[in-house]
């Protein structure tokens, strides 16, 4: 790993913080982050969809590697799910006002999601190419949106600045790790953990963002905005090739 790509691996982790500045300056209202989150949603499925799935193809592992990969990445976040909501049925038992507390499924979630971020753009940069340069500029703007999309009546203020800096530090971190511990490895290996990664973007979009995104009345432009999420990621992809 050069200069050049560790400065591009800081920008997603500077960008999260300024994401965290800026919901500790404004909070949204419920409809507003609902929008926020479909945003976000739309930007993980582009992820996905357009460099995330593309590079796990070109990196031919066998078939079975693949599936076996997603198939236990898919295992752990139910896993996960079925822990956040054992720890959010205790918090409840306890008296715990939902309003006044935080998501602990969306909380650890995004965390697990930031953290695989980090390892994909490592991954990225390791197999050389574009990629990771790409991935790096494209979820920007999905930690850009997360911080407001984790805002609430219990994590604002310098809590969301707080928790925005730990994110940034995290896809970081895992950018680096990710970084060195796919540098040498073998096609097997970076498309198994490519798709093991894939499951955990897909929980995120499916079981988090969009679920808290219609716990409120939903508008028709959050359609759109969905749309646009994706956009912003593909037009990022196009442009950067």
């Amino acid at each position: 790993m050069n200069t050049h790509q560790f400065l591009l691996m800081t920008i997603p982790a500077v960008v999260a913080l300024g994401g965290g500045i800026m919901a500790s300056l404004w909070s949204p209202s419920h409809q507003t982050r609902s929008l926020i989150q479909h945003f976000a949603a739309g930007v993980v499925l582009a992820a996905l969809a357009v460099e995330l799935l593309p590079e796990i193809g070109r990196e031919h592992a066998p078939g079975w590697v693949l599936i076996g990969s997603f198939a236990l990445g898919s295992l752990f976040m139910y896993g996960l799910k079925l822990w956040t909501m054992r720890m959010e049925h205790q918090a409840a038992a306890a008296g715990v006002d939902g309003a006044k507390s935080v998501s602990m499924g969306l909380l650890l979630a995004t965390f697990i999601d930031v953290a695989t971020d980090g390892f994909i753009i490592g991954a990225g940069f390791a197999v050389g190419g574009e990629t990771g340069m790409i991935l790096a500029l494209g979820l920007s703007v999905e930690l850009l949106f997360l911080g407001m999309a984790l805002s609430s009546a219990a994590l604002a203020g310098w809590r969301i600045v707080a928790v925005s800096g730990a994110l940034g530090a995290t896809v970081l971190t895992f950018a680096v790790v990710g970084n060195f511990a796919l540098a040498d490895a073998s096609h097997a290996v970076i498309g198994a953990a490519l798709a093991f990664s894939a499951a955990a973007l897909l929980y995120l979009v499916t079981e988090e963002l969009l679920m808290e995104a219609h716990e409120v009345e939903e508008k028709p432009i959050s359609t759109l905005v969905l749309f646009a999420g994706f956009l912003v990621f593909w037009s990022i992809q196009l442009l950067g090739s």
